[in-house]
């Protein structure tokens, strides 16, 4: 264990001077990203401050499912980037490669995209801050919802990490898996970056079970924001958490057993 975890950390090290390579395209890529991402926020906030709130979620609520999904987002997609694009590695053969190695597949694809993602986090961070900070002023939450918070962030990386997992293991039968993760993990996370009560019963439902992305940031604001549900909720979501990426990586394990090499 501790060899694959040398292993792992030196992976990690050599994909991360790799990037830094390019100083001024990590520069501005940081930099548009956080804007992206800001705009996509200020649209919504636009449409809530001209409607007040959305189904009863002031527009400091709707910041902080939106905060909290990006920041879940971001750290599966830094420590787990290449299961998002096992699709190319599939195609071009470079999978063939990985089963050479010491390591587990996985363990050998994971740090070779490692992907430092500060404009998600400096966006993702400043919301969280600005609606938390917001709602610690009106009362409406208390210093407690900080630590809680951090705790979603984490089993929500965790849910994602295992939604992206599942999905790239439909590649080894389909191995064109885009259309798949655009709704699979995009459309759904975009999806849950809004009240679930939004959406009709079917909708909310397959968004808590099947793709449970609303484990990420909704049900655990239901809670810290709201005081619905109950402090069961936490071990819930660590349970969930654990139970996804398990059976994600059964059916991962399940997968490469059937996995067809390119011959190149």
């Amino acid at each position: 264990m501790n060899t694959y975890i040398k292993l792992y950390l030196l992976l990690v090290r050599t994909s991360i001077r790799s990037r830094m390579q390019y100083r001024f395209n990590f520069a501005f890529g940081t930099i548009l990203a956080a804007f992206i991402q800001l705009s996509e926020f200020l649209m919504i906030a636009i449409v809530l401050a001209k409607f007040g709130a959305v189904r009863g979620w002031s527009v400091h609520e709707v910041g902080y499912l939106f905060a909290v999904m990006t920041l879940s987002k971001m750290l599966y997609r830094t420590f787990a980037d290449e299961v998002h694009h096992l699709e190319r590695y599939l195609v071009e053969g470079e999978l063939d490669q990985l089963l050479t190695k010491p390591l587990p597949v996985l363990l050998s694809l994971m740090p070779r995209g490692f992907r430092l993602m500060p404009g998600e986090l400096l966006q993702g961070g400043g919301i969280l801050a600005w609606a938390l900070g917001a709602m610690l002023a009106g009362g409406q939450v208390t210093w407690w919802a900080v630590p809680q918070t951090l705790f979603a962030v984490l089993t929500g990386a965790v849910v994602l990490f295992a939604i992206g997992l599942a999905t790239a293991t439909c590649g080894f039968w389909t191995t064109r898996i885009s259309m798949l993760q655009n709704m699979t993990e995009d459309a759904a996370q975009t999806a849950a970056r809004y009240p679930l009560t939004l959406y009709p019963g079917w909708m909310s439902g397959l968004l808590l079970t099947a793709l449970p992305v609303g484990l990420v940031n909704y049900v655990p604001a239901l809670y810290i924001l709201r005081g619905e549900l109950g402090a069961w909720v936490f071990p819930l979501l660590a349970a969930a958490a654990c139970l996804a990426v398990l059976l994600a990586l059964r059916f991962w394990k399940f997968g490469i057993s059937k996995y067809q090499s390119t011959g190149s």
